[in-house]
């Protein structure tokens, strides 16, 4: 079974973000970049499948820029087997993704395609499920468990006030979900190692893909600030507060 892991680059979730002066989109300069941590959680489970020999190929794959390369040598610092990238300085909406994504695993001849439920830089949540409508496969989300067999795989996902478990015909897509794995620390041999292995480079001009954008950013802000908090002093002050407050929606 071969493995295709779909990884994006992001702003580490560890740096405060600073938005543009002129409001229109998120200051990227001098920022420190990383693996989206959903997808870093799909290439761990990827590999784990390897390691039990559900899987004899990983293979990561990310659109962006030449500087992208970074999060590919991770994927295969974490033991990945191959890494592509296809070169683009262009944003790539979600739909555009899943259309050239969906080109590599026809390509790969992929039994599996697991990729991060959503990118924490736009939180759209669409290129699984774009990806898996594209291919006519079936499509398990918000995986939080996953056990893979010859021809099927469970998927277990968390719904309001529970869970579900589904089972899916193989090929499938899976978006992964918190709770799946941990993914594993990356030591410092194995990071120059992987720094070594060589990454496969495609021209966005190979993929005949419409990149008109189909959504336009207004504007980009700051949250509110937060207002200070009221010290209630008892029972009646907060009942008659409530009361008040829901009277003036």
């Amino acid at each position: 079974m071969k493995i295709v892991v779909a990884v994006k680059r992001v702003i580490d979730y560890n740096v405060k973000i600073r938005v543009k002066s002129d409001g229109s989109g998120v200051d990227t300069g001098n920022v420190k970049m990383a693996m989206n941590p959903f997808d870093e959680i799909a290439v761990e489970e990827a590999i784990r499948l390897k390691e039990k020999g559900k899987a004899s190929e990983v293979v990561a794959v990310t659109i962006g820029p030449a500087k992208a390369t970074d999060i590919l040598h991770n994927a295969l610092a974490m033991g990945a087997d191959r890494g592509l990238l296809v070169e683009t300085d262009d944003k790539i909406e979600p739909l555009a993704a899943a259309k050239i994504l969906m080109s590599i695993v026809i390509e790969e001849q992929a039994d599996l395609v697991l990729v991060g439920k959503q990118a924490i830089d736009d939180d759209c949540n669409q290129t699984g499920q774009m990806l898996a409508g594209l291919l006519g496969w079936p499509q398990g989300t918000f995986a939080s468990r996953l056990v893979v067999g010859e021809k099927t795989a469970g998927v277990s996902r968390e719904i309001d006030g529970g869970s579900q478990v589904v089972a899916l015909k193989m090929p499938c897509v899976i978006t992964t979900d918190l709770g799946l794995n941990e993914p594993r620390y990356l030591s410092v041999p194995k990071i120059i190692a992987a720094r070594k292995k060589p990454i496969e480079t495609r021209s966005l001009a190979n993929f005949p893909v419409d990149l008109t954008p189909r959504v336009k950013t207004i504007s980009v802000g700051e949250p509110a600030p937060r207002q200070p908090g009221e010290i209630l002093r008892s029972p009646i002050e907060l009942a008659v507060r409530l009361k008040n407050d829901l009277g003036a929606l």
